[in-house]
C-alpha cells in the first residue's frame, strides 16, 4: 500500500465526539478498546478491536528539571551592575523569557547588598 492510500485510510478512520466535536483517540481499557474524546473526555465503546493496534512509539527522554521561582540567589552568577536603590556595584543576575519567543529575554538583577531586584530589557 503506497503512502497516499495509507494516509487516506487513516484519515477516513478519524472519529469525532458527538458531544463537543473533539477528536476521539483509542485507549485500551482491560481487553476492550474505547474511543475517548481528547477535549471533553467522553467515551464510546462502539469500536471493533481489530480496527486498532495500540502501540507506544518514540524513545524515553531524560527528565526535565523545572527550576522553582524560589531559587537560592547565592547560586546565581554575579556581575558588575549598579543598584538603582542603594548604589552598590555588584548584583546577581539571571534571564527569563517573559515576552514572546521571538523577542529577547529579560535580564533580571538582584543587589548583593540590599536585595533589591530590577530588570533590564535588551
Amino acid at each position: 500500500m503506497n503512502i497516499s492510500n495509507r494516509l487516506k485510510k487513516e484519515v477516513s478512520n478519524i472519529k469525532f465526539c458527538k458531544k463537543c466535536g473533539g477528536m476521539l483517540v483509542p485507549q485500551k481499557k482491560g481487553n476492550k478498546i474505547v474511543m475517548v474524546c481528547r477535549s471533553c473526555g467522553a467515551k464510546t465503546t462502539a469500536v471493533k478491536p481489530k480496527d486498532f493496534k495500540i502501540k507506544s512509539q518514540g524513545e524515553k527522554h531524560e527528565k526535565i528539571v523545572v527550576v522553582s521561582k524560589k531559587f537560592d540567589v547565592e547560586a546565581l552568577p554575579k556581575t558588575h551592575a549598579i543598584c538603582p536603590k542603594c548604589g552598590h556595584n555588584e548584583a546577581y543576575w539571571w534571564m527569563e523569557q517573559t515576552r514572546a519567543a521571538d523577542e529577547a529575554p529579560t535580564r533580571f538583577y538582584k543587589c548583593c547588598k540590599c536585595k533589591h531586584t530590577w530588570r533590564e530589557y535588551e
